[in-house]
């Protein structure tokens, strides 16, 4: 008789301080339960049903039967006999990626003067296969095309692009325009508009407009840390356990052409001009957070959020301590509670130390 509910292994329990989560990966969602609902579970993932329903009194078994009816309704488990077990092991928790770099952030004004084939076939001998681009003023048409043209026949599978809404009579048309042509762009975020929402939506990871009501004007604005903007997936999942998912296998080039684990941070490799990527790459406290993962960082550790969360460490509470919490965030894990950052006064010294003022008026 199948006794044992066992979870699928793609849903993942992550404990927190006053609560728990179970992740599940596959269809990418996120569920808060309490820590009595995961202390029913077996170190081997199950719930022994008869086993337990023995120990509880009438009371106690409403309760139980309540959740079980929720771990069924969202098919966090199935029913298995004790034989069964060992034909469903533990999703591997191992992260592979076959590349140097991963990702690269290139920050501009209007314009990116460096990009060419040149720095693309350095980008390439890195095995970098996504690229962010973030205007901070109105890039010029021209300018977006020279790009994309450099990179359509290029490895590169994906691009971001984020620049500022421009006030100018078919915009948005000319925005769609460019990014049904544009088959790499994964989305393409306007910033300063009247709203925050999905301009449009894409297909199959491709295509997206998206707009938002920030004017995000220079990398400072960058490190938020919102629920939002929490991935939820076996890729992120697995690479948190054991690194830093904001700069692990991550380069940068600020507005100045410096070349940086991410453009927010203040550490510098060399100048564009000047430095390969690759000696960058190869210097020894570039690497340095990358393996900083989430279980050794103060308050992330403590968190049920912290394995689908991202990590700036480009703004801590304490500048000092690279284990600081990341600055720009406001969720308590030991209350469950969120607050908009920029208005707590326990981060008025940190925000001095990285001149937020404008961004924090309330502290």
């Amino acid at each position: 008789m199948d006794q044992l509910l066992l979870l699928y292994s793609h849903c993942i329990i992550v404990k927190g301080a006053s609560r728990s989560v179970i992740c599940d990966l596959q269809r990418r969602k996120i569920y808060p339960v309490p820590h009595s609902l995961i202390s029913l579970f077996t170190e081997e993932r199950y719930i022994n049903v008869p086993e337990i329903l023995i120990q509880l009194d009438d009371d106690e078994k409403e309760i139980f039967h309540e959740y079980l009816e929720f771990i069924e309704e969202h098919e966090f488990a199935f029913y298995c006999s004790s034989e069964e077990i060992e034909l469903f092991p533990r999703m591997s928790e191992e992260w592979l990626f076959p590349a140097h770099i991963s990702h690269c952030i290139l920050d501009a004004e209007q314009e990116l003067s460096y990009f060419n084939t040149t720095f693309l076939e350095q980008l390439e001998a890195l095995c970098c296969n996504f690229i962010q681009f973030r205007f901070f003023k109105e890039a010029s048409w021209n300018e977006l095309e020279r790009i994309m043209s450099i990179i359509a026949p290029s490895q590169v599978k994906s691009v971001e692009i984020m620049l500022p809404y421009k006030n100018e009579d078919l915009f948005y048309q000319s925005i769609e325009s460019f990014v049904k042509k544009h088959k790499k762009i994964s989305s393409l975020t306007i910033t300063g508009t009247d709203v925050t929402k999905v301009y449009k939506e894409g297909n199959y990871g491709i295509g997206y407009i998206l707009q938002t009501d920030k004017i995000i004007d220079s990398e400072i604005h960058c490190g938020v840390i919102d629920s939002s903007l929490f991935s939820i997936n076996i890729a992120t999942f697995t690479e948190s356990l054991a690194f830093n998912t904001c700069l692990n296998r991550k380069i940068g080039i600020d507005t100045k052409g410096y070349i940086k684990n991410c453009p927010s941070m203040k550490k510098s490799f060399g100048h564009i001009k000047d430095t390969a990527l690759a000696d960058a790459v190869a210097q020894p406290d570039f690497k340095k957070y990358w393996t900083l993962a989430k279980d050794s960082i103060s308050k992330c550790k403590d968190c049920e959020f912290r394995h689908v969360c991202t990590d700036c460490r480009a703004y801590l509470d304490e500048p000092a301590n690279i284990y600081s919490a990341p600055l720009k965030c406001g969720y308590d894990p030991y209350t469950n509670t969120w607050e908009e950052w920029s208005s707590n006064p326990l981060k008025e010294k940190a925000v001095h130390y990285y001149q937020m003022q404008e961004m924090t008026p309330n502290i």
